[in-house]
């Protein structure tokens, strides 16, 4: 091993252990999500000890839309330009892992690793039009299992954070649901998990029941009604994101000032915008 990439590793072994370190920490990890390096830049700036990924976000910046229809090399292109953008630790929402088997899993995970990314929400969604909405457990497991094994032989302590959509993609009944997420929690940590992510969820009774349940941080998305992220804290959740939402609200804003300046020819949705020279800044090189 060279010296330059020794170097390289020693850097991302202190970035992911830093990463780490931030849910163990007595307050919640909050992360703002990030879809391209200004939204990246800009959510640094706010305060964030880390950023996170969407990989809807992505996606639609890419041109294609969420649920694994964006291929490996087009995400780790754009996760190494979010990590290039900030400082602070990179976490990436890889879906499935963009591949078929666990070993495919693994061969994203060097990739995500060679990015400078030093987490990964690895889901269990099945995206087919015939089949269950969600993978069996014991497979999505393996492939959580080959993710480990990845990290490990590459030295560097990849946060893995395994979301299970049991409440997000209806998988079940409402009286089967709590159980079944809490089984594939424990199954996904014995392979290798390091989080558990249920996005879906923000009722408070179902969200203490899973942080009581979940022997490791719980990490919950929240949006507009969701509880705040005080309140999540008291229930036991040590991770909050809020998936697509931000990119959701700036995508909003640019359908209303087209259609305003199309429609009315007037350009108030225009205002309270960041300054030109403001933006300039973040990228400006010393």
């Amino acid at each position: 091993m060279s010296t330059e990439t020794s170097s390289a590793v020693a850097t991302l072994v202190e970035r992911a252990r830093a990463f780490r370190d931030l849910h163990s920490d007595e307050r919640v990890l909050v992360l703002p999500n990030a879809w391209d390096s200004v939204s990246a830049r800009l959510i640094e700036r706010s305060g964030a000890a880390a950023v996170a990924t969407t990989s809807a976000g992505v996606s639609w910046a890419l041109g294609a839309a969420d649920g694994e229809q964006l291929g490996r090399a087009q995400a780790l292109e754009l996760i190494g330009r979010v990590v290039d953008a900030v400082d602070v630790p990179v976490t990436a929402d890889i879906e499935c892992g963009y591949a078929d088997d666990a070993a495919g899993v693994a061969a994203t995970i060097r990739d995500v690793l060679a990015a400078g990314a030093v987490g990964v929400n690895l889901e269990d969604a099945a995206y087919t039009s015939d089949g269950p909405p969600v993978r069996p457990a014991d497979e999505q497991a393996e492939r959580i299992a080959a993710a480990r094994r990845a990290a490990d032989e590459a030295g560097v302590p990849l946060f893995i954070n395994a979301r299970t959509d049991i409440y997000l993609r209806a998988a079940g009944t409402p009286a089967t649901q709590l159980a079944e997420t809490l089984d594939r929690a424990a199954a996904y940590l014995a392979a290798g998990a390091d989080g558990i992510f249920v996005p879906g969820v923000v009722e408070p009774a179902v969200v203490a029941a899973l942080a009581r349940g979940i022997a490791a941080p719980l990490n919950i998305t929240v949006g507009p009604g969701a509880p705040s992220v005080g309140e999540l804290a008291r229930l036991g959740v040590a991770r909050v994101s809020v998936g697509a939402g931000i990119a959701q609200a700036a995508h909003a804003l640019t359908q209303r000032a087209a259609r305003e300046l199309l429609t009315t020819g007037t350009y108030a949705s225009l205002a309270n915008g960041l300054a030109h020279p403001e933006l300039g800044r973040l990228f400006a090189r010393p």
